[in-house]
């Protein structure tokens, strides 16, 4: 990195404040994307670590009145490749700007700065009687900027939407060093057209978010968990579209495929109370009242035991639940070392029988593992193309368009939370019109006319 440059961060931020040693470079240009679908990664960048708005406002001032490339980084648990570096420039880490700056429990939101992580805001309301944040995608390490850019999703989209339902307002540095503030904190506002909805998802190529109002809402009184086997998978489909129409709600619906959960059991030395079947479900399930909570249970097991169930199971302490949960969060880990792709479409309630037999019969094609694994309660699945040691195999693209394609097919989004990042880029046009990539194009070079923000990702 240009020396002019780092001296000038550094008159920004002090010395203490600017990384230009390699080592310590490294670790901020990677992301947790897939060794096999990483691209090249370039470590010639200086990391800087700003405590305040005006730092960043001041930097990004500087970086576009010298065309220098600007990457906002979070806690890199992208799985895209959003947060990776791949040309020489300012690595900005957010991990200092990490204050939760208000609770506010009349309006039911929660101000905080952008490097607040996820684990923080779990600790906050773990501590809290009857108020929690209810987005929880997964790494507890992720922070409140990158859920923003990235619309987080996870397992809890079924009752409370995604990142985007979450947010009130935000504070945003753009390209130009300009500060502004988007949306308000309430519930009707009709002027102007919505800029803080393009910010979220915009995968850090429009503005740097600072600062961000989250909802945060009521804990109930009573959790449970159920777990029910099916012999097949169209069966399981079939149970959850037939939930649905009742107008129950669970928390989370999580769809499983029993060699993954049973092998993630394993690795952790944890028993998964099912070894019957093709497949589970696992509903995660909550209510005010006790007997509403036995009701659910009932009505969830009915249907299922009518859609051919061939068992259930109800963890009703918190520490069978809690084990639930440790195995299907170790799900992803467990085969980590095999995954080459892992493909995160999000597809339509009506063609999920339709995608999940043709991924089988596409499995069955090419002779390659694809694992199933996602939530089946908003339509997101992980398919996630496995080999020993997770090398591509000569095929991948053959396979990989073949799956885009069955998205396509169904309606689908060619991505449900990962993003595209650097991974996806050629699949956009199988999603868009040239039109509607055209307006994406022209909205960025609005927001930054220099492109020095993330160049290369979502676009």
């Amino acid at each position: 990195m240009n020396e002019t440059v780092i001296k000038k961060m550094q008159e920004i931020l002090g010395e203490a404040w600017v990384v230009t040693d390699l080592e310590k470079v490294k670790s901020y240009c990677d992301d947790q994307t897939e060794k096999a679908m990483k691209p090249e990664i370039c470590t010639d960048c200086v990391v800087v670590k700003p405590s305040k708005t005006e730092e960043i406002s001041k930097i990004m001032k500087y970086a576009n009145e010298n065309k220098l490339t600007v990457i906002a980084r979070g806690g890199g648990t992208s799985l895209s490749g959003a947060a990776i570096a791949i040309m020489p420039g300012i690595i900005i880490s957010m991990e200092r700007m990490n204050n939760i700056i208000e609770v506010d429990e009349t309006s039911m939101t929660v101000e905080c700065e952008a490097g607040v992580t996820l684990l923080q805001l779990v600790e906050l309301f773990n501590k809290h009687d009857t108020l929690y944040f209810p987005i929880h995608p997964g790494d507890e390490g992720a922070q409140v900027g990158g859920l923003v850019v990235m619309n987080a999703g996870g397992v809890r989209a079924v009752r409370y939407g995604v990142m985007r339902d979450q947010i009130k307002e935000m504070e945003m540095v753009l390209a130009s060093g300009e500060v502004v503030r988007l949306g308000k904190n309430l519930i009707k506002n009709n002027a102007g057209l919505d800029l803080k909805n393009l910010i979220v998802g915009s995968e850090g190529i429009l503005g740097i978010v600072t600062k961000a109002t989250l909802s945060i809402k009521p804990k109930d009184k009573h959790i449970g968990s159920l777990i029910v086997s099916f012999e097949n998978e169209s069966d399981a489909v079939k149970a959850v579209t037939e939930i649905f129409k009742t107008g129950i709600k669970p928390m989370a619906i999580e769809y499983m495929e029993k060699k993954a959960i049973l092998k993630a059991a394993k690795d952790i030395g944890m028993t998964w109370p099912s070894s019957e079947g093709a497949v589970d479900l696992y509903f995660i399930v909550s209510e005010r009242k006790e007997d509403d909570l036995y009701e659910m249970y009932e009505i969830i097991v009915g249907i299922c035991e009518e859609n051919n169930a061939l068992n259930s199971f109800v963890a009703e302490s918190s520490k069978d639940q809690r084990t639930l949960l440790d195995i299907r969060s170790h799900v992803y880990p467990s085969m980590h070392d095999e995954v080459v792709d892992a493909i995160d479409a999000a597809i339509p309630m009506k063609n999920l029988s339709k995608y999940m037999d043709s991924i089988t019969k596409i499995s069955e094609k090419y002779n390659v593992h694809i694992s199933t694994i996602g939530h089946i309660g908003d339509g997101n699945l992980h398919n996630s193309i496995l080999t020993e040691g997770a090398v591509k195999p000569d095929n991948y693209d053959e396979i990989a368009d073949e799956i885009f394609a069955l998205v396509m097919e169904c309606g689908g989004s060619i991505t449900g939370e990962h993003g595209i990042g650097k991974i996806r880029n050629k699949k956009m046009n199988l999603q868009f019109s040239e039109t509607e990539l055209r307006l994406m194009k022209e909205i960025k070079k609005i927001f930054d006319p220099n492109n020095i923000l993330n160049p290369g990702t979502a676009l």
